[in-house]
């Protein structure tokens, strides 16, 4: 089972960077094995007093969450939204990546897609200069939109953004997901 980690939630003063600490080390910096990590990888010890950490301890998955738009207000099913990478900054992993729909009591949200991510594998269309845009929204945005669409119920939700095998850079902060945009 995939190490499970989150962030707080999408706000243009915050940074989605993941929890780095893992609660089965032991004092003396020994990890005690769960089965939670990649076979063969163990946490490294706590770096000494003043010293930084040299290596970005490996991840199976990350899982930022927003419950907030780019402006800070709570995403409803009211507004349209998009979520915009620009060429060649879709999130870095080995594995692959979704967008998950979720309402605000964490579960999947039904619709008439029965879509509930999208991602790499969902055969989205890209921008002509190499973009992408994901359309969250409620109303149907058409049939130029539907193939980049995650519909979103009529009241509050959220969504995870689910990386696996995410890169360094992921897991260090250097790269972050951008924050929906409200369109309208």
């Amino acid at each position: 089972m995939p190490a499970r980690r989150r962030s707080g939630a999408s706000t243009p003063a915050r940074r989605w960077a993941p929890r780095r600490s893992c609660r089965r080390t032991t004092p003396g910096g020994e990890h005690r094995g769960h089965g939670r990590h990649r076979r063969g990888q163990q946490r490294p010890p706590p770096a000494a007093a003043g010293r930084r950490r040299q290596r970005v301890p490996a991840a199976d998955a990350l899982y930022p969450h927003a419950t907030t738009d780019a402006d800070g207000r709570p995403l409803d099913g009211g507004p349209p939204y998009v979520l915009h990478f620009d060429a060649g900054n879709t999130p870095p992993v080995d594995g692959f990546w979704s967008l998950t729909m979720m309402n605000e009591r964490q579960f999947f949200v039904g619709n008439p897609l029965n879509r509930y991510a999208i991602g790499d594998r969902s055969n989205m269309r890209t921008n002509p200069d190499g973009s992408l845009d994901i359309y969250v929204q409620h109303a149907d945005p058409g049939p130029d939109r539907e193939a980049d669409r995650l519909p979103a119920p009529a009241g509050n939700f959220n969504v995870f953004l689910r990386l696996y095998w995410p890169h360094s850079p992921a897991l260090t902060g250097e790269w972050t997901p951008p924050a929906l945009q409200r369109t309208s």
